[in-house]
């Protein structure tokens, strides 16, 4: 790759024809979509499965391809290459006709066939381990079946891992380009296709029988991978009208992508440890919970109580859905819009286009975060109960799901705020400190954690861990930063941040007090349980908008279309 990918011209900088938060808010409205579709999945999964051993093998079997996808096609590749490919674009523009040199296109190419290449050796390496890890599983614990078809269904998706991970990658690309519709609408298909599957095998087997259920998740296994290459198709026109060309080439390591992979490799690592920290989580309340006839462990001779009870991987994994949603409507979407425009002007000189930026940015994700932290925590009985509890969904589920969801809920606004400073470490092409940052996490997260599962928290104590880690990290990295770049000038936002505190507090305390009101309803049914989460998110979103209205919060300009200037 020629120099021309590297290096940075000073005087002008990429002026998309929409802001940033535009874009943001087209994915997401994309992205409300798709959680609304996963949502309903997870509703149906939960009235149709519950807490059996069938459907928790197939949601940590499901968490291996979703683990590389974040680890490669979203993670370690992906930071490393929007920023180089973002300023090769930028520098490709600014370029005299006919100097010459490898194009942005050519760079993207090349990365592509790095891709391909590291996955398939990653999906036949991983088949050949799995079908080790199943002889294993039964000869030396026959009496785990669930283990079994864990290991079982991963053989039939990990092939998963080369369509979504490609899907993702390509995204990338579409980023840069600022096309975000279609790689944001890839989640909507895999939704609905996972929804259509499940429907299609709840009516084609009986699912009160074991052989039935065994059927249907292999059935949703299958569908997983039609998924996969659906949202590739997807992306093909976009690519075409972005003007990405793709060319097979057993010859990809370009100068570019040799440099690529530098910065890949810590960033790899510190994804890699994140994601390690989300499959431990999965591995820990799957192996650590009760089965049939299975509540006691053996370790080195000594019986140990298992502390969570059966179904502790859905029901965790129900109580992430809840937090996730407005983190994945907003805070994702905010942070995959702003990420190209950071990495186009990250290394001007003065960085102050990209403290301005990054200063709108944090504003912008805790304006949402906050209030999301504490709406979710009072919304979650009716939250839990309405969309999950029918069928095979007990009350008792709806009690251990809504209490994880608020613990996770307490941190929405540090997984908002991080989702923003990774992206600036990332175009500042500082992967080492994202890093170290995400092993103190894993540590603290296992500290905290294992010690509260045989406590009354029990499940629960696994979001408690999450809770703290991430607050801890999302600080951390935010004063870092600050002195990383010689102050982003975060004194301009205080104001505006504790006038979000106060409202966010006044928010909570107007639907504490409204429950209280005759007219709010009570009682167990459906109805009922639609109207009290709609009147709270009514009341908590007129009091919380009203409130910073009062106190003139500016961070509000954020929400309207935007023209930003040059630099």
């Amino acid at each position: 790759m020629s120099e021309e990918v590297t290096t940075i011209n000073s005087q002008t900088s990429v002026v998309p024809a929409k802001s940033f938060v535009w874009h943001a808010k087209l994915i997401g409205a994309i992205t409300l979509l798709s959680r609304i579709l996963g949502m309903a999945r997870e509703a149906i999964a939960a009235a149709y499965f519950g807490k059996d051993a069938a459907y928790s093998a197939f949601t940590l079997a499901f968490t291996i391809p979703n683990l590389f996808r974040k680890l490669l096609g979203e993670g370690a590749l992906s930071a490393a290459f929007i920023p180089l490919y973002a300023q090769a674009v930028k520098n490709e523009k600014n370029a005299p006709a006919g100097s010459g040199g490898l194009s942005a296109n050519d760079f993207a190419a090349a990365s592509v066939n790095l891709l391909c290449a590291i996955l398939l050796a990653l999906t036949i390496g991983g088949e050949l381990i799995l079908l080790l890890a199943t002889g294993l599983i039964v000869w030396l614990l026959p009496n785990r079946p669930d283990w079994l078809l864990a290991a079982q269904l991963t053989m039939i998706m990990l092939p998963y891992v080369l369509l979504v991970c490609g899907t993702a990658f390509l995204g990338s690309i579409l980023q840069v380009h600022h096309r975000f519709a279609a790689i944001t609408f890839t989640a909507v298909v895999s939704n609905v296709c996972l929804i259509v599957a499940m429907i299609a095998a709840a009516r084609t087997h009986d699912l009160h029988t074991d052989a039935g259920r065994l059927a249907a998740v292999q059935w949703l296994s299958v569908s997983v991978l039609v998924a996969g290459v659906l949202q590739i198709v997807l992306l093909l026109p976009s690519l075409r009208a972005a003007g990405f060309r793709f060319r097979a080439s057993l010859h990809f390591m370009t100068p570019a992508v040799r440099k690529m992979i530098k910065m890949t490799i810590p960033v790899a690592l510190g994804a890699g440890v994140l994601q390690i920290s989300t499959l431990l989580d999965k591995g820990i309340a799957f192996f650590l919970a009760s089965a049939p006839n299975h509540s006691q462990v053996s370790v080195f001779g000594h019986l140990i109580r298992l502390p969570m009870a059966e179904g502790a991987t859905q029901r965790l994994n129900w109580a992430q859905y809840l937090y996730q949603f407005p983190l994945g409507v907003f805070a994702i979407a905010l942070a995959t819009a702003i990420f190209p425009r950071l990495s186009a002007d990250a290394l001007d000189h003065g960085r102050q286009q990209f403290k301005s930026v990054l200063r709108q940015g944090v504003e912008a994700s805790l304006f949402i975060g906050l209030p999301a932290s504490i709406g979710m925590i009072v919304v979650r009985y009716p939250a839990v109960q309405l969309i999950f509890q029918k069928g095979n969904f007990t009350a008792e589920d709806t009690r251990l799901v809504a209490l994880s969801a608020a613990i996770y809920s307490a941190a929405i606004w540090a997984f908002s705020l991080q989702q923003i400073l990774n992206r600036a470490y990332y175009a500042l092409h500082d992967t080492t400190t994202p890093l170290v940052l995400g092993i103190v996490n894993l540590v603290i997260n296992i500290v905290v954690e294992l010690p509260l599962l045989w406590t009354g928290l029990a499940e629960s104590g696994m979001a408690a861990g999450t809770l703290v880690s991430f607050a801890i990290q999302a600080v951390a990295m935010l004063l870092m930063l600050d002195r990383r770049v010689s102050g982003l000038g975060m004194s301009q936002s205080i104001p505006a941040i504790f006038k979000m505190v106060i409202a966010s507090a006044l928010m909570w305390l107007a639907c504490v007090c409204v429950q209280y009101l005759p007219f709010y309803p009570h009682g167990e049914h459906k109805i009922i349980w639609a109207c009290q989460l709609s009147i709270l998110i009514l009341v908590g979103g007129l009091v919380y908008f009203m409130a910073c209205a009062a106190m003139g919060i500016d961070v509000t300009r954020h929400l309207r279309r935007q023209r930003v200037t040059t630099v």
